[in-house]
């Protein structure tokens, strides 16, 4: 068993320790030390059955350790790219010919299709569906039981909200927010808010990079 420790201390890095544990009961993977925060206020607490090791700084104590990060973790990753883990839940289904990068996290029930590509840093929320042919970029956040049809490509830093849904052979322009519930119809520009069914863009994403809890 590999160690691994969770950038963040948040909700959903708490959800994700119970993930670990998840796969550990089907294959012994993870041996999970703890959480690193960037908050110093959950210094010396334990959260959900595991202690938080420090801040930022406390990475470099653990120079053999896996880390996988929480969707809130600020970028760039302060560790080099062949350390970050993906977490799968053993719910997934993940097609053989899909490829997924690194520091990825996929939550109970995801679906990922036949040739769909997934880049480093995406973390999708329970009930998320990743159909065929899709290409998610980088730093990508998909909500729960969001909905991408076939052919889609979802640039880098996007989030897609709650029960979204996207037409097939779309693109997501980088930087854009999707509302939740919105069934997207169309291209959608970079930096864009979209909303409604079918939805419609409402303004510029003045967070652009940043994601939304």
């Amino acid at each position: 068993m590999q160690d691994l420790i969770i950038l963040s201390t948040g909700v959903h890095a708490q959800e994700m320790a119970e993930i670990v544990e998840n796969v550990n009961r089907v294959k012994k993977t993870w041996n999970l030390i703890g959480y690193i925060t960037k908050h110093e206020k959950h210094l010396g607490q334990t959260l959900n059955g595991y202690p938080v090791l420090g801040t930022k700084e406390a990475v470099a104590n653990y120079p053999e350790a896996h880390f996988v990060p929480g969707h809130e973790w600020p970028r760039p990753m302060p560790v080099p790219k062949d350390r970050l883990a993906s977490l799968i839940d053993p719910s997934c289904f993940v097609s053989r010919t899909a490829v997924i990068g690194c520091g990825c996290v996929l939550y109970p029930g995801c679906y990922v299709g036949l040739n769909a590509r997934i880049g480093n840093g995406v973390f999708c929320l329970g009930g998320s569906s990743i159909n065929h042919d899709d290409v998610i970029e980088d730093n990508v956040v998909c909500a729960t039981n969001v909905t991408l049809a076939g052919k889609v490509h979802v640039e880098q830093d996007c989030y897609l909200g709650q029960k979204c849904v996207i037409r097939q052979d779309l693109r997501i322009g980088q930087g854009s927010l999707i509302g939740m519930g919105a069934v997207v119809v169309k291209d959608v520009p970079p930096n864009s808010v979209m909303a409604g069914n079918p939805a419609r863009r409402l303004r510029d994403n003045k967070k652009q990079g940043a994601q939304p809890r």
